[in-house]
């Protein structure tokens, strides 16, 4: 996999919520990035609560409820069940893939 340095995203560390959000407009934009996306406060408040790391993966839904939320990897992180949660969720979109 190329880094983000190599593919031409490469970013200071933001400071301020507006840089936070200047950062994901621009990637919303570059990479014409489909789905709502949520940023974080600068007190990474998201990131503690659903301590994203190692990888991990969660959904939420449109009611703003956590709908999916995957294994802590990388033993148990599973991007095939997260595929098949939104091939059931959005069974129209599967011939897209």
């Amino acid at each position: 996999m190329k880094s983000n340095v190599d593919q031409g995203v490469c970013y200071p560390q933001p400071k301020t919520l507006a840089q936070r959000v200047a950062i994901a407009n621009d990637f919303t934009q570059r990479f014409h990035f489909p789905l709502p996306l949520a940023i974080d406060g600068m007190s990474d408040l998201a990131d503690h609560v659903y301590s994203a790391w190692p990888e991990r993966i969660y959904i939420i839904d449109e009611s703003g409820k956590l709908a999916y939320c995957g294994g802590i990897g990388p033993f148990n992180y599973h991007p095939e069940e997260l595929r098949a949660w939104l091939d059931h969720r959005f069974p129209q979109t599967r011939a897209a893939n």
